[in-house]
């Protein structure tokens, strides 16, 4: 039984180092570029020695991508959870408006996340992992709007609910990166409403109810 409420401390102990390290890694990264960042850097924004930090990772890379797929893996998840709380027809504007809430970050985790864009685009295998994680928010959306088929018509121009699932996160990606340069929050929040709206239903902020 000791070793076992050792082995626990310890366990969370880690975890909780591991969590530091990726919380003062996304403040550094963000202030700094991940290319102008070193391990001792983030070593010292957490309050942590070298040792700590190759317990967790093996390096900056490693590090990098695991900050990534967290905050991945939660946008996925939040904008299942918005988009789940319509019944089986699909209120767009209302969704609209709760996503565009999940999606629309904070701009220092956009900087992070063109960082990586950037880092992806010259190594093939991060691009692969990148890709995965892009599609699991694709699918979250696509799978909803499938759900909807039958209670609210996509424009047709979209094609089937993968190529609106596409055009959302165009859509998103267009916008952000007008945030990077503006820094106008409020307004990016407001385009982007505007543009989903636009590409879900007739454009008119109603959805359109005829069958394809």
């Amino acid at each position: 039984m000791a070793v076992e409420r050792t082995t626990g401390r310890v366990t969370r102990r880690r975890a909780r180092t591991r969590a530091n390290l990726l919380d003062a890694a996304f403040s550094v990264f963000a202030a700094k570029g991940f290319g102008h960042v070193s391990i001792e850097e983030v070593c010292e924004a957490a309050g942590y020695s070298r040792g700590a930090f190759y317990s967790n990772f093996s390096s900056l890379d490693e590090l990098f991508f695991a900050l990534y797929r967290e905050r991945a893996d939660l946008i996925a998840e939040q904008v299942s959870g918005a988009l789940a709380l319509d019944g089986p027809g699909l209120d767009v504007p209302a969704a609209v408006d709760r996503v565009t809430d999940v999606l629309l970050l904070d701009r220092d985790w956009l900087l992070v996340k063109t960082d990586f864009l950037v880092h992806a685009a010259r190594d093939p295998e991060v691009a692969r992992s990148l890709l995965e994680h892009r599609a699991r928010l694709r699918q979250a959306i696509a799978d909803r709007l499938a759900r909807a088929r039958g209670h609210t018509a996509l424009p047709a121009v979209l094609g089937d609910t993968d190529g609106a699932a596409h055009a959302v996160v165009a859509a998103y990606d267009g916008v952000t990166t007008q945030l990077l340069l503006d820094r106008d929050v409020e307004h990016a929040r407001a385009w982007l409403k505007q543009l989903l709206t636009a590409l879900l239903t007739d454009g008119s902020g109603t959805p359109d109810h005829r069958q394809n």
